[in-house]
């Protein structure tokens, strides 16, 4: 999920990043890439456009009957690879993933789309603030973020994103985004 629609959020991240910028060591995520993992469906080269088309509706009509998650950020995370805010509660997130992974199987089928039902208590959603790209010491990242002043932002998402990605400048970044309504039949 893009958080092209999540003002508040990306001012969080904008607040943390800040804090960063002058620690080596880490790529801090740019704006238009800031992003929830939510489900991974397959690499592009081996899913047509009809499957991906089925995709989408697939993922459209299960998402439409679901509530809109709201959760918190306000957990921040120095892990070796990234650091990131967590999403509190995670479990409210939890039958978006699950819809999501749904939608794929119905679509691709169980021969086509092989990844097994997600298990919720290893489901982690975050907002990645940057990856670490080198080994060492997380005391200056810390040093740095102990600075500010902790606070949490409350996000409801009322859409997911259909992305196509890659990771070729060490980070995620999208050549398309298919914005999926969440909620429109929950809420009529």
């Amino acid at each position: 999920m893009t958080l092209d629609d999540q003002p508040q959020l990306r001012g969080l991240v904008a607040d943390y990043q800040q804090a960063l910028t002058d620690v080596m060591g880490i790529d801090l995520i740019p704006p238009q890439w800031l992003h929830l993992t939510m489900q991974g469906i397959g690499f592009t080269d081996e899913i047509n456009t009809d499957e991906l088309a089925a995709v989408d509706q697939a993922l459209t009509a299960r998402l439409a009957g679901i509530e809109q998650p709201a959760v918190a950020f306000r957990y921040l995370t120095v892990h070796p690879e990234a650091v990131y805010l967590k999403a509190h509660p995670a479990a409210v997130l939890y039958p978006l993933r699950l819809k999501m992974h749904e939608a794929a199987l119905s679509a691709l089928g169980p021969e086509r789309f092989t990844e097994p039902t997600p298990d919720r208590t290893r489901f982690l959603p975050h907002a990645s603030i940057g990856y670490i790209n080198r080994d060492g010491d997380t005391d200056p990242i810390a040093a740095a973020l102990s600075k500010l002043t902790t606070r949490a932002v409350d996000t409801t998402f009322t859409k997911a994103d259909l992305l196509e990605f890659h990771r070729d400048n060490r980070m995620y970044e999208w050549n398309s985004a298919t914005p999926i309504p969440i909620g429109e039949l929950a809420d009529a």
